[in-house]
């Protein structure tokens, strides 16, 4: 067994190609040395032997010693379960079999000595185990049965007797023949500096510890090792960025920019505005590519700061382009950058689906000679006959809504990368931007723009709805807006779709006077998009909707947002609605609609939101409640290391130690290339590195 990545699982003993295909299929193991990386979910300590007369229903697990003193087969049909008695001496207790019965007495004797091993459960005014795990009881062995891992398993595994104990004895055979056979994957000095088990060691131990102790230093070796090799990918793609792409210089702050900031600027900018300007101006003159992340809480400011940059480039001789994800989105981002440009000069367009052939052809042309400064769009940017004179900015905002393609397209507009900014009002933990986001440098808009009030949230049962209809008919009549928001989840269109039309109907009957609109993804795009512009221009008092509006309707007016089914929601996408109100200067509120009965998880999200307006604060409670695979944006982000073992939210420390060590490999060794670092290159190609290079395309 000289390369146990290429030992096919089928040749362990135990195992053979029945096995091996339901292996491959249901949990991707395919070699043996995939199986020593699969590793146990948890482990139950198994030095205690209980008596029997020790045994009550509040036990999660027992160990016994004793005999089986009869087989017995009681019900029919379905019903029909084996029972063996089993007594230590000081009390009986009943195994139980629903199948497998042949197997059972086959296999376990009568007045031979067994440990048992499993849940106890009262049944009447007796105790039994279902399915209990059943070892012949060895003296010499007994004390070496301490800390035992468990497997997940699937449905289809455990049918073909492949459970968690199956497992265990396919490992046992594993580690024997395989062990020799594992060599390091990290260089002796990182071994050293992080105090890390040797490998081997590691793998025997997270399979079979030997303590508690030796099991947390096993798990901290494995750990390390998997969020290290994350980091190290990530800072390996950066530094080879910013040795291959130059970007342009942008030394010059001019006219453009000093005439709006002298002339035009709205108000004061806040000091997270400033410091991220300078953040970005120092980025643009280092004479490589810049490649920044701009996240801010819905109107917290980036659109201004994004502007302020573009300027920028423009007095650099370049031109802008700005991305947005929807024609509505789009179009608020040009009325708003016109309305902030007035009398300056400046000419920008906008270019999206709905753009007519003549104002295309326009566009086109001005692009090229340069008449025009600045163009804002959608995906329409990125088609092949958009070509400018000299882009020297792009800003992409909502950029998770982009795919890495679309996004990519963006650097064939010159010939040298423009430089990239960007932006999404979705807050993203710091523990997770260290993985999907670590090769772009991250800025913070943390402050609200001056006149902005914090929006109040409250939590209300559906069964009170009298108060809030009166409080909703104050606002109305003071002018201003109201959304009502219903959830539409994809399991269950039909059901929510109704729930959004019935809803509709009771919002028109109970505020007849005023206009409402409504608006779902089952709509056309062009529907969809005139009902919007309607609640826009102030031509509807009330929005009915689904989520289409969490990203991408700017109405300073509207002042109440109600979420109805607010449990069925996850706190960012709360957030995302939350932020669809507290665009002006008025109060505005957001009122989440539960029914009494509320799951646990769910009444702390709804806690949460009424707790807390931080969007950053709520987006790391998001991350520890659902955890990292469900967020938004991370299944296309190109971390293509499958985490077997290490937490990138509970094991946050951990990562952030191995990304300070992976950095200092970097900066010392870019390519990798001092010999004690050939055995990071080995892993790394073995690994496969990122499916998507991250560090060059945003």
């Amino acid at each position: 067994m000289a390369d146990i990545s290429n030992t096919d699982i089928k040749y362990l003993p135990g195992v053979g190609p029945k096995k091996a295909e339901i292996l491959n299929k249901e949990v991707d193991i395919f070699s043996v040395e995939d199986l020593l990386h699969y590793y146990p979910y948890k482990y139950i300590d198994r030095s205690r032997i209980y008596y029997i007369h020790e045994v009550d229903g509040n036990m999660p697990y027992i160990q016994l010693k004793g005999r089986i003193t009869a087989f017995e087969t009681m019900g029919e049909g379905r019903n029909k379960r084996l029972i063996a008695h089993f007594t230590d001496g000081t009390g009986f207790i009943d195994l139980v079999w629903f199948q497998g019965a042949r197997f059972i007495t086959d296999k376990y004797k009568v007045n031979l000595p067994y440990l048992v091993f499993g849940k106890p459960t009262a049944f009447g005014s007796k105790f039994n185990i279902a399915h209990p795990d059943i070892d012949p009881y060895i003296e010499e062995k007994a004390e070496q049965t301490n800390l035992m891992g468990y497997y997940n398993t699937t449905e289809k595994m455990k049918t073909h007797y492949l459970n968690s104990k199956a497992i265990q004895k396919i490992m046992t055979g594993a580690l024997a023949s395989a062990l020799p056979h594992v060599f390091e994957t990290l260089p002796q000095s990182i071994i050293e500096k992080a105090n890390l088990l040797p490998l081997k060691e590691a793998i025997r131990n997270i399979h079979f510890p030997l303590n508690p102790t030796i099991l947390r230093d096993a798990q901290y070796r494995l750990k390390f090792e998997e969020l290290f090799y994350l980091q190290l990918n990530i800072f390996r793609y950066t530094s080879d960025r910013r040795a291959k792409l130059k970007g342009f210089v942008f030394t010059q702050v001019g006219d453009y920019f000093n005439s709006f900031y002298e002339k035009n600027l709205p108000f004061e900018l806040t000091n997270a505005q400033k410091r991220i300007i300078r953040e970005i101006r120092q980025d643009m003159a280092t004479g490589e590519q810049m490649n920044r992340l701009l996240q801010g809480d819905v109107g917290s400011g980036k659109t201004l700061v994004a502007l302020m940059i573009m300027l920028i480039a423009m007095d650099n001789g370049f031109q802008a382009s700005m991305m947005a994800p929807t024609e509505i989105l789009a179009n608020q981002h040009y009325i708003t950058i016109q309305e902030f440009l007035f009398g300056l000069g400046i000419n920008v367009e906008l270019l999206t689906g709905s753009t007519k052939k003549k104002k295309r052809e326009e566009i086109h042309s001005g692009l090229l000679t340069g008449d025009i400064h600045i163009l804002i769009g959608t995906h329409a940017l990125i088609e092949d006959t958009v070509q400018f004179g000299n882009l020297g900015l792009v800003v992409i905002d909502e950029q998770h809504r982009f795919g890495v393609a679309q996004r990519a397209k963006l650097w064939t507009k010159n010939v040298n990368p423009p430089h990239m900014l960007v932006m999404t009002a979705t807050p993203i933990p710091r523990t997770l931007a260290m993985t999907v986001y670590g090769d772009l440098e991250v800025s913070v808009i943390d402050e609200l723009p001056p006149g902005r009030k914090p929006i109040q949230t409250i939590h209300q049962y559906d069964k009170k709805r009298g108060a809030l209809y009166n409080s909703i008919r104050k606002q109305l009549s003071e002018g201003r807006q109201i959304y009502f928001v219903y959830p539409l989840i994809e399991e269950s269109e039909k059901i929510d779709l109704k729930n959004l039309e019935e809803g509709y109907e009771h919002i028109c009957e109970i505020f007849p006077e005023y206009t409402v609109c409504k608006v779902h993804g089952k709509m056309k795009p062009s529907e969809k998009d005139a009902e919007m512009a309607r609640f826009v221009k102030n031509e509807a008092h009330i929005m009915v909707a689904t989520t289409v509006i969490e990203v991408g309707v700017n109405v300073p007016n509207a002042s109440v947002m109600v979420i109805e089914s607010a449990q069925r929601f996850g706190l960012s996408q709360l957030h995302q609605l939350r932020g669809r109100v507290g665009r002006g200067a008025d109060q505005s509120y957001c009122i989440l609609i539960t029914p009494y009965e509320l799951s646990a998880d769910s009444r702390k999200r709804i806690n949460i939101m009424v707790e807390s307006n931080d969007g950053f604060e709520i987006a790391e409670a998001d991350l520890k409640l659902r955890g990292p695979g469900d967020l938004e944006g991370t299944q296309q982000s190109g971390i293509a290391f499958n985490l077997k073992i290490a937490d990138i939210v509970r094991d946050s420390q951990i990562m952030q130690y191995a990304r300070d060590i992976a950095k200092e490999v970097i900066d010392r060794d870019p390519a990798l290339e001092n010999v004690e670092n050939q055995i990071l290159k080995r892993q790394l190609r073995k690994l496969g590195g990122n499916r998507y290079n991250w560090g060059l395309i945003s």
